[in-house]
């Protein structure tokens, strides 16, 4: 039962649970089991409700694409009555919610049995997962000295390391995208408002923020993402309307496409060797597609500094007002929360509304000049990250000097310099799991289309998979064990 489990995605499972060679009390006591056995670890899997998935199954699943698969959601986010979270907090430690979020109403209807939450930072602003009321920090199956990325890095390394083969994250700088690329995943942002974020926001992060999914195989997210996909009620905008579906999408050939490829960040900045090669690699497997190819080069004035620190100013004001809602008018002290948390709390207290409205202002003109980067290609093609994933504490939430943590040298922008770009801009992007280091960390390569253009795009990735698939370099990591050099 174990192995076939482990060898089998999402869609692979359901299919399992509707032929009836296997039932959902068995998939979940399979899920449970690897739980027990790899989550000490990884650090991965929080906050289990065990008989809410017993219960869930009892009295019924709906018979939706995914109906008996045991899901995870991450613990930021995607309210639910029957799931507490602590939002990697602290502060928020074991938060009951009176409602149940749209996101996680629309995942619940295609069937998941859901069980636990995952690992985040605190409120979801690093790239790695080390929050303190976890006790300790996520790692990466794939070699547990590193990071599993962040804000959805729980779910990462679960996914990566075949706990679930699927699993909820968000993303508000590229919080579903760094841990994908860092665990040897799939991660799909969708266009801005492409789902849904109510009832209790119209926007996160001005617009920035997302939710989406881990997974393993493209199709999973295909299903996932046309299950959740539309607007919700009240929303003050949404996406524009897709002419089809994402699993259509997926099975057809996207035709040829303009690509430009850059091997530096887009201010020129030098990426890690590894990362240069995943993306020739790419480039050369999509010329060998069909599509024309050439060097990316940004037009002076692009001028991405300027977008990351006014986005490093909107999420501090978000990250505050998070924290003002809980305290109720009591304080903020440094020990209630971690250093970067208690740092942008600050930095926040120095920004006034008008400089609010100019950030905002300032990351809307960023999204028109990539809007005309697309004018003159179809797809921009990078690496996700600018290395391979980081080693453990290198970007410990400890900082003292939120712009300094976000914004410095060897900062996590100079990490992720390309996912949090998309989220300003609002374009829908997707890191595929298309090339492994040296020592066989995993290195995603990136991928981003014009706003509104999410089926081209899953076009592509699904020509992509079927030219060059990962499942069995993911499945080399699953069956044989998590890697603790």
């Amino acid at each position: 039962m174990k192995d076939s489990y482990l060898r089998q995605d999402g869609t692979g499972l359901a299919g399992m649970v509707a032929s009836g060679e296997v039932t959902a009390e068995e998939l979940l006591d399979t899920a449970l089991e690897l739980t027990e056995a790899l989550n000490p670890a990884l650090n991965a899997v929080v906050m289990r409700r065990d008989e809410v998935a017993r219960q869930a199954i009892r009295d019924g699943l709906p018979k939706g694409p995914f109906s008996g698969v045991p899901f995870l959601l991450k613990d930021l986010g995607a309210e639910a009555r029957a799931f507490p979270t602590n939002n990697g907090s602290r502060l928020m430690q074991g938060m009951e919610w009176t409602y149940d979020s749209e996101i996680f109403l629309r995942m619940q209807a295609t069937g998941v049995v859901t069980y636990a939450r995952t690992t985040s930072p605190e409120l979801g602003i690093g790239p790695v997962t080390e929050a303190g009321v976890y006790g300790a920090p996520t790692r990466n199956p794939w070699n547990t000295l590193h990071t599993s990325g962040g804000s959805s890095g729980g779910s990462g390394a679960a996914v990566a390391a075949g706990i679930v083969p699927m699993a909820h994250g968000s993303d508000g700088g590229g919080s579903v995208r760094i841990p994908a690329s860092s665990c040897g995943l799939v991660g799909f942002k969708p266009s801005r408002a492409r789902l849904p974020d109510g009832p209790a926001s119209g926007e996160g992060w001005a617009g920035m923020a997302i939710d989406g999914v881990l997974t393993r195989s493209l199709r999973d997210t295909a299903t996932m993402l046309d299950a959740c996909a539309g607007p919700d009620l009240g929303a003050p905008y949404w996406a524009p309307p897709m002419q089809g579906s994402y699993c259509e999408a997926m099975r057809r050939d996207p035709g040829r496409l303009r690509v430009r490829y850059s091997t530096t960040t887009l201010s020129g900045g030098a990426l890690h060797p590894e990362c240069v090669a995943a993306v020739e690699k790419t480039a050369r497997l999509l010329a060998d597609l069909g599509h024309e190819v050439e060097e990316f080069r940004p037009a002076p004035d692009l001028d991405v500094e300027a977008m990351m620190l006014a986005w490093t100013s909107i999420v501090a004001c978000g990250t505050a007002l998070s924290v003002k809602e809980v305290l109720k008018g009591r304080p903020l002290t440094p020990e209630m929360v971690d250093g970067v948390t208690y740092a942008a709390a600050e930095h926040a207290r120095g920004i006034s509304g008008a400089d609010y409205l100019s950030a905002v202002g300032a990351v809307h003109a960023f999204g028109r000049r990539m809007a005309h980067v697309f004018l003159d290609c179809d797809v921009l093609l990078t690496p996700t990250l600018a290395t391979p994933p980081a080693p453990v504490g290198k970007y410990k939430p400890d900082f003292e000097d939120f712009v300094a943590y976000r914004n410095g040298p060897g900062s996590v922008f100079d990490y992720s310099p390309f996912t949090a770009i998309f989220n300003a801009s609002g374009q829908p992007a997707v890191t595929l799991p298309l090339h492994w280091s040296a020592n066989d960390l995993p290195v995603g390569v990136h991928l981003a289309m014009a706003i509104g253009e999410d089926e081209r795009l899953m076009s592509l990735s699904g020509q992509i998979e079927r030219a060059a698939p990962w499942a069995d370099k993911q499945l080399s990591l699953i069956l044989e064990g998590i890697r603790q050099p």
